[in-house]
């Protein structure tokens, strides 16, 4: 598809893009579009009341978001200790799997809902205060106490 119909514009006879705004006056892309930013919840530490599916599941779901290691006690009293990096829920706990990587492995651990006694968030959150705007205010902070060495890398995780 070519033309008009593709959205090609007519320059000569004087179309204006969608995007121009009004009378063919630039806009601010600041303003067009706001979208909020990601909150993360201080999670470390935390360990959550798993008395009912519904509240497994939201638990499950933040540790898939979580930044750092959770603990895992199967209701046969094992404990596995790791960094969740997938789940799959199905329409029963005993179809839902999450998998993580063991703490002290390589390999990949998969484990049903249907066998989470508890959950814990035992590891450190790697990302808690990483944010872009913490490190602008250490740059500043920085910048303000006459630093020469102002690089844009980040700081080490440990």
């Amino acid at each position: 598809m070519t033309g008009k119909e593709a959205g090609h514009l007519d320059h000569a006879a004087g179309a204006t893009a969608p995007h121009a705004g009004v009378a063919g006056q630039a806009q601010n892309p600041d303003a067009l579009e706001v979208a909020p930013g990601t909150k993360h919840e201080q999670l470390e530490g935390w360990i959550p009341a798993l008395a009912s599916e519904e509240e497994l599941r939201v638990a499950l779901e933040k540790a898939f978001d979580y930044r750092g290691d959770v603990t895992i006690t199967r209701k046969d009293g094992s404990r596995i200790e790791g960094y969740v990096f997938d789940r799959r829920t199905g329409p029963t706990l005993k179809d839902s799997l999450v998998r993580l990587y063991p703490k002290n492995s390589d390999e990949k651990v998969s484990i049903s809902y249907a066998d989470i006694g508890a959950l814990a968030f035992t590891g450190r959150d790697t990302a808690a205060g990483k944010s872009w705007e913490a490190w602008m205010k250490k740059y500043a902070e920085k910048k303000a106490r006459g630093e020469k060495d102002l690089s844009l890398y980040s700081d080490p995780l440990e």
